[in-house]
């Protein structure tokens, strides 16, 4: 037995597209629940885009597809209905507001914290939505929450 080509065999199951629904219904919801290969995901329909991130929130687990998008510095973000973290939808960085306590008249800039929550592709086919997962080396924040206990979509079994 072969246990390279074994282990190249799951990592290309792992990261092959997996359809999570039709086109026409996540126009209407705006966005839409999956799990990806084990890893549940969100995925929005926002001013003709469409995005797959985590669906905890890098935070503390916060359930992502609850929350409310915003424009922040001219970036869509979903905002975590649990503790108000903005997240990009493009690039999964999370925002936050700073100023310089050292200038009186300095305003709020918004800046970023670096990549937080992982965010995967989404493709379109035929109607059919297709998210394929990060194949990123990196680890990023979300990791912790996209399995095991933290689950939120149920299984039908």
């Amino acid at each position: 037995m072969d246990l390279d080509g074994s282990e190249q065999d799951l990592e290309v199951k792992e990261y092959s597209p997996v359809c999570v629904g039709r086109e026409d219904d996540i126009k209407k919801s705006k966005r839409m629940t999956a799990v990806v290969h084990d890893r549940e995901v969100v995925i929005f329909y926002h001013k003709g885009e469409y995005h797959a991130m985590d669906i905890r929130c890098y935070h503390s687990g916060g359930p992502l597809h609850l929350g409310e998008i915003e424009e922040f510095d001219g970036r869509p973000c979903i905002v975590c209905p649990w503790h108000k973290y903005k997240i990009t939808l493009a690039t999964g960085e999370g925002l936050y507001q700073s100023i310089n306590p050292r200038d009186p008249s300095a305003k709020p800039e918004w800046c970023s914290k670096g990549v937080k929550q992982r965010i995967h592709t989404v493709t379109v086919d035929n109607g059919n939505i297709y998210v394929t997962l990060s194949k990123e080396p990196f680890k990023c924040d979300s990791d912790f929450y996209a399995t095991g206990d933290f689950k939120v979509i149920q299984s039908s079994f």
